[in-house]
């Protein structure tokens, strides 16, 4: 049964072809073999290397090219892969080399004609702008329209969308081009926790974009953006020791927080009662300011705090956080007379009258932490603590407190809504030494002394001499 294909009519110098079928079978070149090639005349020679993809090499009085070309809609498509090996030297291809290159180039521009196919081919800026949007709809919904300034929008603003990493095509990008736009955000000395936040951003813009154009993009792609995007081989997050602080600290952070709060800034409690429910549960900022009346149940001690929105898996709704005494006292102003479900922890909110007046127009729970931010410096520096020490201390504090108190890592973990992994990862060094001081409980006294002390004589010399 005789082959037959479209023969070509076209300048073997351009890039597109149309074929007219004209019943004749392809003459296979021999262009497997240097010593091969070397009989053929110069000009161009086809072999078929795959149903409708045909391997090429055009001689020329200096060595020969490779060249590939492939069916494309109604027509054929060209291009040039490499330099035979005519004269072996570095970078020069073979012909199975050249086979392997051919297919590889046409699986490249197949998935970029299917990219192109459906409109305009998605870049990593179109995937960074869909996730800042999503990103900025979620934050709205939570907040009642109210956006943070510390969005998405602001580490893929400033780190991805200037890059040139923002004009890469999905369909070509590779986890080469990922690392090297990874390394030039390092290159900026931007700390390791921020590169590490804003690579995780982009991470999920990327994976977003999968999921949206998944048909239109290379099934590798998601494998290119997980090792493109990975930390650096042998780097672990851990907890600073500065920022895990001793009881007293802490102590002192919340008579700081009720001083500040009377004196300075006159929140009337509600500063001073957000700094006792972070410090008290260890719960991010995000998951107390959506804490209710009803979940302070004073009776059992306990705070019923939301969990938070990280994460992809099916969460259970509030865990109970176990406090004391005090911190009950401290929320009973902010319970009497209200009802259950409204907002534990608010503050109050101010319309501007005047170019220089402000006046209260009454409570609302409150946004973001920046709200609290300047009167977090005055409390630090009133309690005689680091500029440098952060609220996310007082989680810090709260995770080691519970495994110094010798909980199960696995409890630590639940009543923080995080992972046992992640307790491990970052707090390893004082796993250790609570395991250490448990280890020490299980040592017994096991060799008793003997009730009389008797010296053992020295043996006398030879020949008589002490």
């Amino acid at each position: 049964m005789s082959e037959h294909v479209q023969v070509d009519i076209f300048d073997e110098y351009s890039t597109t072809f149309r074929y007219g079928d004209m019943g004749k079978r392809l003459a296979e070149a021999p262009i497997t073999t240097r010593n091969a090639r070397a009989s053929l005349a110069a000009g161009v020679h086809w072999r078929g290397i795959d149903p409708e993809v045909h391997l090429g090499y055009r001689k020329a009085k200096r060595g020969g090219v490779w060249l590939v070309r492939w069916r494309a809609g109604k027509g054929y498509r060209q291009e040039t892969i490499g330099t035979a090996d005519d004269i072996v030297r570095e970078g020069t291809l073979d012909f199975e080399a050249a086979c392997r290159a051919a297919r590889d180039h046409i699986e490249v521009a197949r998935v970029a004609a299917k990219a192109e196919a459906e409109g305009p081919a998605p870049t990593v800026r179109v995937a960074a702008e869909a996730y800042i949007q999503r990103h900025e709809a979620r934050i709205r919904a939570r907040t009642g329209g109210k956006l943070s300034r510390k969005a998405a929008r602001g580490q893929l603003g400033r780190h991805v969308l200037p890059d040139e990493i923002a004009d890469k095509l999905l369909h070509e990008l590779t986890r080469s081009d990922l690392k090297a736009w990874r390394k030039r955000v390092t290159d900026k000395g931007l700390v390791v926790d921020t590169v590490r936040r804003v690579s995780s951003d982009l991470r999920a813009a990327l994976n977003m974009a999968v999921e949206l154009h998944h048909a239109r993009l290379p099934a590798a792609l998601p494998l290119e953006i997980k090792h493109g995007l990975a930390a650096a081989e042998g780097h672990s997050p851990v907890a600073r020791e500065a920022q895990v602080l001793p009881d007293a600290d802490v102590r002192r952070i919340i008579a700081a927080a009720w001083e500040v709060d009377a004196a300075e800034q006159k929140w009337e409690g509600d500063l001073a009662r957000l700094i006792v429910v972070l410090a008290a549960t260890g719960a991010r900022f995000s998951q107390v300011i959506r804490l209710t009346v009803g979940d302070v149940q004073a009776v059992q001690r306990r705070l019923m705090v939301p969990t938070s929105f990280k994460g992809r898996g099916v969460k259970v709704g509030k865990i109970g956080v176990p406090v004391g005494d005090d911190v009950i006292d401290a929320l009973r102003p902010a319970v009497a007379g209200r009802i259950g479900s409204e907002p534990l922890l608010v503050r109050w909110r101010y319309k501007q009258t005047t170019p220089t007046h402000w006046e209260r127009v009454g409570r609302g729970p409150w946004g973001t932490s920046a709200e609290f931010a300047p009167a977090w410096k005055l409390i630090t520096a009133r309690a005689g603590l680091p500029a440098g020490v952060v609220p996310y201390a007082l989680r810090h504090s709260s995770i080691v407190r519970g495994l110094r108190q010798l909980l199960p890592v696995r409890l630590v973990a639940a009543l923080h809504d995080t992972s046992s992994a992640m307790i491990e990862a970052h707090y390893s060094a004082f796993i250790v030494s609570a395991l250490d001081e448990l280890a020490a409980k299980a040592v017994v006294p096991l060799v008793s002394a003997p009730a009389e002390i008797v010296a053992i004589p020295r043996p006398r010399a030879v020949g008589g001499a002490e």
